[in-house]
């Protein structure tokens, strides 16, 4: 019998997906570590707004477009997750790009990659057909994360 805190081995469709998540919350730490390292809000909005153009964008397209589908779109979990996408792009278009603005953005994003770990993608992974796998791998491979490092204030 399964221990019911053994996680559950995500499918290998869903791994890009979950690895994307690791450097996400990473975002977290940067933001966490340049508010520690008194580093000025517009270094690390500037690493932000990069992140969110080139990897939080294209990844919630992907989840919302091929991912969350999954489940009918009026699962309350796929509400949930499309809303706080929602809150999360007003919050990095946002036009006061304050340090109030980073850190609301830093609590919701972790708070949102931990629910999609822990509670949508399982649930995901437990409908999901072998065809809407072969139809993720086929659409998002594993590509190698680049990171903007020419500024690394959180060094």
């Amino acid at each position: 019998m399964k221990s019911p805190n053994k996680p559950l081995k995500r499918h290998t469709a869903l791994q890009p997906l979950s690895k994307e998540h690791h450097h996400g919350l990473l975002l977290c730490w940067k933001i966490r570590t340049g508010f520690s390292k008194k580093i000025t809000p517009e270094r690390i909005w500037a690493y932000a707004n990069w992140f969110y153009k080139t990897h939080l964008i294209p990844h919630f397209k992907i989840e919302e477009e091929y991912i969350f589908t999954i489940l009918n779109s009026d699962n309350k979990l796929v509400i949930e997750a499309i809303e706080q996408h929602r809150e999360l792009q007003m919050l990095f278009t946002e036009s006061d790009k304050n340090t109030q603005t980073l850190s609301t953005i830093e609590l919701l994003l972790e708070k949102h990659i931990r629910f999609e770990e822990r509670v949508l993608f399982p649930k995901i992974q437990n409908v999901a057909t072998e065809k809407q796998f072969e139809t993720i791998e086929a659409l998002h491979n594993d590509e190698k994360f680049i990171d903007k490092e020419d500024d690394v204030f959180w060094k």
